[in-house]
């Protein structure tokens, strides 16, 4: 049963919910759970899970639901997954953990994409759903929020170390976030009076001494700055030892760097350019469009002009150049189960190949020594087979691997001294890619 992987989908910013409180253990399991279920199905909407997964998929239903749970219980846990076949895209799980440990439930909630939740009436159904969770399984602290927010506020450590956020928990207001439950003991530690006229979209008290506290009517548009007022407000009323103009500049400063930025890439390497910025954190995304915006790719230095190319050297060219299809079908076979295309031995393979060598890091994490014995001579090659299928091009052997040479038109090109340059870095992965070269070379076949 195929659903909508976040990994798979290009990415966009998400609502995300960490909520993480306590349930009876020695109730049924499934008359405990029941308000959570009961809360899903009704609130849930547009967004409700189709999929439960377990050991393995299933169409979600209350019974798949169970067998779930079941196959995945040890000693003291059981978790399950909850997903979508149809957009928005979902991500969710269920954690229980049972005596001897603390008794624990903890849910996650991913939805894609944030603009999902513009419509107020979404947002409200949102708020209930969590709302109804937390009057039944108490909470110390639980949060919905962009995950590009969340990644600018560092998310749920604020800036501790690992150690310490694990210490001391939610010992006190770090972040005021779009959808914010504040557990009886965070609420006595601000003053329960003072938390209940927080200046905000929608503070209530709930039977369990929680206080649900949400900053804005939607979601979507958290970094307005009209959102941002009021969600400075909020949290320096909870945290008078703050600065509200402090405050605002810092959540001003975060809208800044999401705002959109029209990509405006280097015609040949936009392709790439594309690809790369989807694989930057969300929160990064922007400034790094603006980035790539204002760069441009070092001219190819790797040709010659036609009349000054070097004569062939080799005894046999034509089992030069079986050895030249021979090496580039290395690469074919290092490649092609995550780079399918590379098959295809097209322009846009090349795109692939770049793209996925950057998301790898290969230049850094791999042996140089590997590199250069195995790598280069496979994709220099391989750069070479795609100037000849594709531009009409013309392989010059050479004895030395660096001196062989592609003719296209009034140039020959150097495909294995490209692909040596290519490989010294990830940053030379973007400035002497194999689009640009080939781009270049197009340009000039005639």
């Amino acid at each position: 049963m195929k659903v909508l992987e976040f990994h798979n989908l290009k990415v966009e910013d998400r609502l995300r919910l960490d909520f993480e409180g306590t349930f009876g253990p020695q109730a049924a399991l499934e008359s405990e759970l029941e308000p959570f279920l009961q809360a899903l199905d009704v609130y849930a909407g547009e967004w409700m899970p189709d999929v439960v997964n377990g050991k393995r998929r299933r169409k979600y239903s209350r019974p798949s639901f169970w067998k779930a749970l079941e196959e995945r219980r040890d000693e003291n846990s059981t978790r399950l997954g909850l997903y979508r076949t149809k957009w928005p895209a979902l991500d969710m799980s269920l954690s229980l953990y049972f005596p001897p440990l603390p008794p624990q439930l903890r849910i996650w909630v991913t939805v894609q994409p944030l603009s999902w939740f513009s419509e107020a009436a979404r947002c409200r159904e949102f708020v209930d759903m969590v709302r109804a969770w937390a009057s039944h399984y108490p909470v110390t602290y639980a949060m919905a929020n962009s995950l590009a927010e969340d990644q600018l506020s560092g998310a749920p450590d604020f800036g501790r170390d690992e150690k310490t956020s694990r210490r001391d928990r939610f010992d006190k207001i770090y972040e005021v976030c779009w959808l914010n439950v504040f557990g009886p003991k965070l609420v006595e530690t601000v003053g329960r009076e003072r938390m209940l006229s927080t200046p905000a979209h929608r503070v209530e008290e709930l039977p369990n001494g929680s206080v649900l506290l949400v900053t804005w009517p939607t979601a979507a548009d958290f970094a307005s700055d009209e959102a941002r007022e009021a969600q400075a407000h909020a949290h320096v009323h909870l945290r008078p030892d703050l600065d509200y103009d402090t405050m605002l500049r810092t959540l001003r400063e975060r809208s800044v760097t999401l705002a959109p930025v029209e990509p405006r890439f280097h015609p040949d390497v936009a392709p790439l350019l594309s690809r790369v910025v989807d694989d930057v954190a969300i929160h990064e995304r922007q400034r790094k469009i603006a980035e790539f915006n204002a760069w441009r790719p070092p001219e190819p230095e790797e040709w010659r002009p036609a009349d000054a190319a070097l004569p062939p050297d080799v005894e046999d060219p034509e089992r030069a150049r079986a050895h030249y299809s021979y090496l580039a079908e290395l690469l074919v076979a290092l490649m092609h189960t995550k780079v399918p295309s590379v098959l295809e031995v097209t322009p846009e393979s090349l795109t692939d190949v770049d793209y996925q060598f950057w998301h790898e890091d290969f230049p850094r994490v791999f042996e140089r020594q590997n590199i250069d014995a195995h790598a280069v001579p496979a994709i220099g090659a391989y750069l070479g087979q795609v100037l000849v299928r594709n531009l009409g091009g013309k392989w010059i052997p050479r004895q030395k691997l660096e001196e062989a040479q592609v003719l296209v038109g009034h140039r020959v090109w150097l495909p294995f001294v490209r692909a040596w340059r290519y490989m010294r870095s990830v940053q030379s992965l973007l400035d002497s890619s194999l689009t640009q070269l080939y781009r270049v070379a197009e340009r000039h076949r005639s």
